[in-house]
């Protein structure tokens, strides 16, 4: 019987150091990311939209594009860019 636990066990372990321990590192660094911003920052956006951030609220940034300016939800940006190089190296 105590031989059923153990490889039950040893799969629950796996588990967790394969997926929930990698999910929650990025969750973590994703917030710390959002709770970072600023304006002046230059971001993406998950629509693909590249633009400054303009102000940051508490649950919205808004952004301008061009000649756009909109607000989006703190969770719609994909990733701070530093310079134009960093849009190059994700194609």
């Amino acid at each position: 019987m105590g031989d059923i636990f153990v490889p039950m066990i040893l799969m629950v372990v796996i588990f967790y150091f394969l997926l929930i321990r990698p999910q929650t590192k990025r969750e973590k660094d994703r917030r710390k990311m959002v709770d970072a911003l600023k304006s002046g920052d230059s971001v993406v956006t998950r629509g693909g939209v590249v633009g400054s951030v303009q102000s940051v609220k508490d649950t919205t940034v808004s952004i301008r594009s061009l000649e756009s300016k909109f607000e989006v939800e703190k969770h719609a940006i994909e990733r701070v860019i530093a310079d134009k190089s960093d849009l190059k190296d994700k194609k």
